[in-house]
């Protein structure tokens, strides 16, 4: 069985690491280079970055931050935030990064994921879907969650892994930054419809949210960051947790 992945992200704005509560009322969460450093080893399996307000602002994400980053880290390092084209994956990938992120752009023009994953290779690129629930249905946001779509997720995320997405960074704003669990039933429903690895984000707030997230919502991984940041729970007592309730972990 593969094991699953703990993945702290860096949201940042402005240089700094930033953590808010359903994508708003943000507060400073310290140094990404730092955290970065600190994060590696402890033991997380990945690193994600994300320029929060790159795309809204209409600026490329912090390549030299993401070379400073880089330069701190030994685990694989996803990246998104602005990127609109081939050059700005580029870029990001002679940084330091080892996969890029998109989710504003792709929505723009899908054509991007087949563009990116022909060019760069699927394993290179991570679609990155903010979902917000309205009634029973779940449905895309975009600009940083300031921007409805009417897009269904479901759809969404069938379509870019046809297009060639190698991995789904699936979000729940509903559940963002509010520690109550993870959108338990959305990954499931996700998981079990893509051949792709899901991402959960949004929710984590003690470690049995992490044990249900791998167990009944099928997540391949599982992101998380103000816990993280403000020392709530360690990294390496998190993998001892779930190995000892049976999640395959590399320790």
């Amino acid at each position: 069985m593969l094991t699953k992945r703990i993945i702290p992200c860096l949201d940042v704005k402005d240089g700094r690491t930033v953590k808010g509560v359903n994508f708003v009322n943000l507060r400073d969460a310290g140094d990404a280079v730092e955290l970065g450093r600190i994060y590696a080893e402890q033991g997380a399996d990945e690193l994600v970055f994300l320029d929060i307000t790159a795309t809204v602002e209409k600026r490329k994400t912090l390549v030299e931050l993401v070379k400073r980053v880089a330069a701190e880290i030994n685990i694989p390092f996803t990246v998104g935030g602005g990127i609109l084209s081939m050059q700005d994956v580029s870029s990001l990938l002679n940084a330091g990064a080892d996969k890029i992120s998109v989710n504003s752009a792709a929505i723009q023009d899908p054509s991007l994921v087949d563009r990116l994953a022909a060019e760069f290779g699927s394993q290179c690129v991570v679609v990155a879907v903010d979902t917000k629930k309205y009634g029973m249905e779940d449905k895309v946001h975009i600009h940083g969650g300031r921007t409805p779509t009417g897009i269904r997720t479901l759809e969404w995320v069938k379509e870019v892994e046809s297009r060639g997405a190698g991995e789904i960074l699936l979000t729940s704003m509903d559940h963002d930054g509010t520690k109550n669990g993870f959108a338990v039933e959305l990954n499931a429903r996700i998981s079990t419809r893509v051949s792709i690895p899901v991402i959960a984000s949004g929710g984590a707030g003690k470690m049995e949210h992490f044990e249900e997230i791998f167990s009944a919502g099928k997540a391949d991984a599982a992101l998380a960051a103000s816990i993280f940041h403000f020392r709530e729970i360690g990294i390496p007592d998190l993998k001892g947790y779930l190995s000892v309730k049976g999640i395959p972990m590399r320790i």
